[in-house]
């Protein structure tokens, strides 16, 4: 006898699998809706990898996870996946730090880049497709902004180069947002909207001076380096090409971050840069949302000398990626207590066949981890094996 819960998504499966389509649906920011998801057989995924300057907390743990378990479905589904997650090796963030602690920005990023994949790794991460560094790319970004100059969507000033936003007219598509918020976002993001050089307040650094004691590059419009945005622009491309299939990040980096990436990108191509903009909504500690800037942080690598790295995986699994969480010190112990009641299943008589078929379908609806593990918890109170249905989670309950 099976639990309710995989009764209602089994019959939502039968539904779903007689369009003979991909059943994966996911919400879309820039359309603001939850659209299907329609793939070749190799399925191109890019999200913002970290900039290397501190350790891996749980905010960055959930985006990538939710990337990891949409993997693990469309693997399941027979399409490879092809997940690039860049290294932001050169920005002010990680120059600024490299200056406090007197280090080689170089060895700074190198050493916290060997701590987020021992945590990645830890926890059961499939690895990226590939792994660009910022610095790689230098090339490609230099082309780009040439292209750019060229076709009259960028400026130089002040020996700057600078994005022309009124030659997008779409520029804010994917936000969404109005003038006055994109304007308060950049201000409060790095974009500086008070620099004198610029046309207009919303333009953005494609190429900047180096101060004195900063990498430099040697470029047509003059030496120095690349803003943010065109970093992951540059290296989406060169990876993945003109059009990605899903891009994203956390919720903070619709704007500027993406929304730029996308103006630039499509500026340079005349081509819809992305078809599903997937974002995960903040894990959030004390009233605020978990960050480098703030400090308010959890370590993966703290919580994993206390606790099985499947706890931590179950511990994110029970948010939804588009649903803001705040953290609390009863979410870990709950967390490992589920744990147990899954490992505690395995081996029963029913080999747990229509609670993964559950999980599929649950997962297929934009991703609802959340309806995923009620599912397992009540085919496990049942006495059914949810070994195979726990693995779609990347919760391997067989080998620790």
């Amino acid at each position: 006898m099976r639990s309710s819960g995989a009764d209602r998504y089994l019959a939502t499966l039968r539904i779903v699998s007689t369009k003979g389509k991909c059943p994966v649906r996911l919400f879309d920011t820039r359309r603001q809706a939850i659209v299907p998801l329609d793939p070749g057989p190799v399925v191109t995924l890019y999200t913002c990898g970290i900039t290397p300057y501190d350790a891996t907390h749980l905010g960055h743990a959930s985006v990538y996870m939710g990337y990891d378990v949409l993997q693990r479905r469309l693997r399941d589904l027979g399409y490879e996946t092809r997940c690039v997650r860049n290294v932001t090796d050169v920005d002010d963030d990680l120059l600024r730090k490299a200056r406090e602690l007197g280090m080689h920005y170089l060895d700074l990023a190198a050493a916290e880049v060997a701590r987020f994949d021992d945590d990645m790794i830890a926890l059961g991460m499939i690895p990226s497709w590939s792994e660009p560094r910022a610095t790689s790319a230098m090339a490609e970004i230099r082309s780009m902004i040439a292209i750019l100059l060229e076709k009259g969507h960028a400026y130089e000033s002040g020996g700057s180069v600078y994005f022309d936003v009124s030659t997008k007219e779409d520029f804010g598509q994917i936000s969404g947002y109005d003038r006055q918020t994109m304007l308060a976002l950049a201000d409060e993001r790095g974009g500086n909207i008070n620099d004198p050089n610029k046309r207009n307040q919303l333009d953005f650094i494609l190429w900047q001076r180096s101060a004195a004691d900063e990498p430099s590059w040697d470029a047509l419009w003059g030496a120095g380096r690349p803003g943010w945005h065109i970093e992951c622009s540059a290296l989406a491309m060169r990876e993945l090409g003109d059009t990605i299939d899903i891009h994203g990040g956390g919720t903070d980096l619709i704007f500027p971050h993406h929304e730029c990436e996308a103006a630039q990108t499509e500026a340079v191509t005349g081509q819809r840069f992305v078809g599903i903009w997937m974002h995960q909504a903040m894990v959030r500690m004390d009233g605020e949302k978990m960050s480098k800037s703030l400090g308010n942080l959890v370590f993966v690598s703290d919580l994993r000398k206390s606790y099985d790295v499947r706890a931590i995986r179950l511990a994110i699994s029970a948010n939804h990626y588009r649903t803001s969480w705040e953290w609390s010190d009863q979410i870990m112990p709950k967390a490992a207590g589920r744990l147990q009641q899954w490992l505690a299943s395995v081996g029963c008589k029913d080999d747990g066949g229509e609670t993964l078929e559950a999980v599929r379908v649950a997962l297929d609806n934009d991703l609802d981890t959340p309806a995923a593990v009620k599912i397992i918890d009540e085919a496990a109170a049942f006495g059914h094996d949810v070994g195979k249905a726990a693995s779609l989670l990347g919760i391997d309950l067989i080998n620790p």
